[in-house]
Order: structure tokens, then sequence, then C-alpha cells
């Protein structure tokens, strides 16, 4: 994408980027530990393995990893305790409401692209007050394949009737550049996401890097 091209529309990642959902996330590591008689871990700890979804948890909660032979019973556990307060404690970042707004006002559509599978991914969307509001919700079971594939992302942009060229993704993990990139989109890398544990945002490769939400509508194209 050139700084020329308009943008169309604009796409977001869900978890760590338009919503807050660490602390319900990490709060079912927690609730993990509690039933094996654990103490609980700070927020802090969870944080920056969010994106990684039940894998980071589990991770964090029980220092186990995807090789541990019971990984698979615990990750159903897990994820039976989050489905049970998914919506509690997750909150559209404070920052991100009024730049919602703003593309709304601008009659400028976006929509959502995430790895959460529908099961979840749904019923968060639409307690956070964003299911009539976002124009389309392409989750991890949407189609065949999940980020950093591109196709959840063409997949979106279909529903949209908008060309991928001329349509912002915005992510805060390596993964959600690697897509954006691979479908000819133009990317934007957030710092106030969760960003995990690996390269640093700055070696992303994303086009843009922005600090704050209200950064997003003083990029080139979207004037």
């Amino acid at each position: 994408m050139t700084a020329a091209q308009r943008i169309h529309a604009v796409l977001f990642d869900l978890d760590g980027t338009l919503l807050d959902s660490a602390p319900d996330l990490g709060g079912a590591g927690n609730d993990l530990r509690e039933r094996r008689g654990l103490p609980a871990l700070p927020l802090a700890a969870f944080r920056p393995m969010t994106g990684a979804g039940a894998r980071g948890m589990l991770g964090v909660a029980l220092q186990i990893t995807p090789e541990h032979p019971e990984f698979e019973t615990l990750k159903h556990e897990y994820l039976a305790i989050y489905e049970a307060r998914m919506t509690r404690l997750t909150r559209v970042f404070a920052d991100m409401a009024p730049v919602l707004d703003a593309l709304d006002a601008a009659g400028m559509p976006w929509g959502i692209v995430t790895n959460k599978h529908s099961r979840f991914a749904v019923p968060v969307v639409a307690a956070a007050g964003l299911q009539q509001r976002s124009r389309t919700l392409v989750c991890g079971d949407t189609t065949p394949h999940a980020k950093p594939h591109p196709e959840p992302l063409f997949e979106a942009a279909r529903r949209m009737g908008v060309d991928p060229a001329h349509c912002l993704y915005v992510g805060d993990d390596l993964r959600d550049v690697q897509a954006g990139r691979a479908a000819g989109m133009g990317t934007v890398a957030v710092a106030w996401g969760y960003l995990g544990q690996g390269e640093p945002i700055e070696a992303w490769g994303a086009d843009h890097l922005i600090n704050l939400p209200a950064e997003l509508l003083n990029l080139p194209g979207m004037a």
C-alpha cells in the first residue's frame, strides 16, 4: 500500500487491540490455579501472553507446554472456565472507544478478524456492544485457516465488498502483521496490546506503529 492510496475499510484484531480481555483470560488461569490449591498470580504475569490464548495462559498458570501429556485435558478445562466468565471483566479499551465513534461518524466501515473461535468471540463481541457496529466478524474457525494465513482477512474484505489493497489491518501480534502483509493490506502494529514475548514490535515489519488508538485516525489514507 502506498501513502497515496485511500483507505476504504479498517479491520481490527480483537484481544489486545479492541478489547482488554486479559482480566478474564488471566482470571481463568488463576481460577485453574485455585482449583489446584495454588495462589493467584498477578494479572501482569498473564497479560503479555494473552494473545496466545489457552496455550499462553496454561504456560503462565501451570508452566506447561503443548508437548505436556495432559495439555489437551487441561486446555479443555481452562476453556470451560474461561467460557463461564469471559464477559465478566472484558471491556473495549477506553482510548479505543472514541476512535470507533470517529470511524462511525466518518462513515468508515470497520470489522473484526480474530483467531478466537466463534464459540467465544461472538458472545464477547456482543457483550462489548460491538456486534451491531462491526461490519463483519471473522473468527478463528470461520475459514479453514487462521492468522498468520491471509485467508481470514480476504474473507473479511469479501464480506465488506472492499479491495484488500484499500484496507488497513490493525493488531497487537506478529501474526497480525504477517497476515496483513500476505493479504496485501496496510498493517498497523499497536503498542498498547499484549505483544507476547517474541521479537520486539519494532521488528515486526508493520507499515505503521502506533502507541495510542487516536493515532490511527491520522495515518496516511485515512483522511
